[in-house]
Formats: C-alpha cells, structure tokens, sequence
C-alpha cells in the first residue's frame, strides 16, 4: 500500500485493506515493511526515533484484536522500541486467535544512500524463526534480509511452508531509466530462486508510491509477489498501485517438488563450516 506521512492513518487503511483481504478469504495477511509511517530511513533524524513503539503495544493490540475477530493470521512489520536507545525493525506474527506468537528482528541492516537503516536499527538478536500458526508454519524475514540465502535455508529448514518478506524497496529517481529495470529483475529473481534451492513458497510484500522530495526521494516499486516451490510467480501486482494478493499455497505441493529436486537430501552439511568465515581468501 502507499502510506502517507500520519501513522493512524496508516494503520487505519492496514486495518480496512485487513478487512477487505479476509473478506476475499485470506487466511495469513503480510503487511509491507514499516507500514505505520512512510519510510524513514531515506534521512538520518534523531527525531524520527519517536515513531518507534514497543512490542506489545498500541499497533500489536489492536492488530491482535482484529486478527481474533476475523480469524486470520497476520504479520506486522514495526519499529520496535525495545529499550530507550535500543531499537529494532521488526516483525510481530499475530495467530487467528489473536495471540501475538513472537516476533522477527531484523537480522541484516543496509546502508545505503537514502537507505540509512543502520542510523536506527540495531540488528536482530533472535536467529531465523519459524511460528506455528493456525493456517500452516510460517517465517517471516525482512527486505534486506531477502538478498541472503543463508537467512531464507535457514529459515526453510526451520520446518516454515511460507517465507513472507515485508519489503520497502524502490528506485532512486537518477538511476531509474539506467539501471531500474535491472533492479527490480534481481530482486524478483533473488527471491524465485529462495522458493527453488529450498522447494518452499515466498512472498514478497512490497510498498508502493513515491516518498520524499522529488530529487531525493524513493520511487518505490510495488510488484509484490508469490512464488511457489518451483519458482513459479502465481500472483504479481503492479509497479504503480495499491493491490491485494490473494494465493492458495499447497503444503502437498512443496513435497512434490523436494521429491523430485531433493536439495535438502543432498546437502553437504559435513563441508559448510567454512561459511561461518568473513572470507576465506
């Protein structure tokens, strides 16, 4: 969804599009990344810091409520205030019975030109998790995240059947007609290929609009998506606005798959040690 600069309107229109997706028989809803407020990491302010709230707190209780009076699953990507000084980008699992499971922090934090995360974030603590939700076993990483495939294995090896990514990336205005295109081709490619090496459905929860000033500013570039464990992209929404996806995931479908393409059989787990190294040259 585009997001405009007030967090209760935010959450207001999360929570209507909430309705509207049960409504169409959703049963686990993926919010966008940092979906209260636009995205503020296009600017290093300490001011900015107030948007942060804890978790539980105002946005997790209200979400809990409306996930137990329409019996859905949902995943909620916050700015957690863990202690003052201490923050967090996170993402709370909400069961349909309006249990808060547990929370994702965050593990990898970029920065980049007008992606200064590292200014607010500190970086996740709690490994890659999986939830046992009333629809199905779920993990949840976070954009950033999406680029490392030691995160989504580890994530599918957790038992998950879904790996949801709640994602804000876009392009810089001055790179768009140069390099937008190419862009947006890795990202989805990098995500079709965690479905595929881990035989395992991927969401890829992206915002949309433009945030900031015209010459400084994030075009970001929606086209969220859902892949099954083929790589195959059963839904895609469009570059330029707001869409609601809704997919059937088979659980029946990842066996097939793993049948036939057996990686995590053929895993070489005796040889990885090395990877836990910074480089090895």
């Amino acid at each position: 969804m585009e997001c405009c600069d007030e967090p209760e309107s935010n959450l207001d229109k999360a929570v209507a599009k909430i309705r509207e997706a049960a409504g169409r028989g959703a049963q686990i809803i993926c919010l966008q990344e940092l979906f209260r407020s636009q995205y503020f990491c296009r600017e290093e302010d300490a001011r900015l810091f107030d948007l942060a709230e804890t978790i539980p707190g105002p946005t997790t209780d209200r979400l809990c409520a409306l996930a137990k009076e329409l019996e859905v699953v949902i995943v909620a990507s916050l700015f957690e205030k863990r202690a003052p000084g201490l923050y967090h980008n996170t993402a709370a699992v909400i069961d349909a019975d309006g249990t808060l499971l547990g929370i994702y922090r965050k593990m990898h934090i970029p920065d980049d030109p007008l992606y200064f995360e590292k200014f607010y974030f500190t970086p996740g603590d709690l490994g890659f998790r999986a939830f046992d939700t009333k629809y199905g076993r779920i993990a949840t990483l976070v954009c950033w995240d999406q680029w490392y495939p030691e995160a989504a294995r580890l994530a599918s090896l957790s038992g998950a059947n879904i790996i949801f990514y709640p994602t804000a990336i876009g392009w810089h205005p001055e790179e768009k007609a140069q390099f937008g295109a190419a862009q947006h081709d890795a990202w989805r490619t990098m995500q079709r290929a965690h479905a595929i090496a881990n035989g395992i459905y991927v969401a890829a929860v992206n915002r949309v609009g433009f945030e900031g000033p015209k010459d400084r500013g994030l075009e970001f570039w929606g086209a969220s998506f859902i892949s099954d464990p083929f790589g195959r992209v059963l839904a895609e929404a469009p570059h330029e606005k707001e869409e609601i996806l809704i997919v059937e995931c088979d659980p029946g479908q990842m066996e097939e798959v793993r049948r036939n393409w057996p990686f995590l059989r053929d895993r070489r787990i005796d040889a990885y040690g090395p990877i836990t190294n910074r480089f090895l040259a």
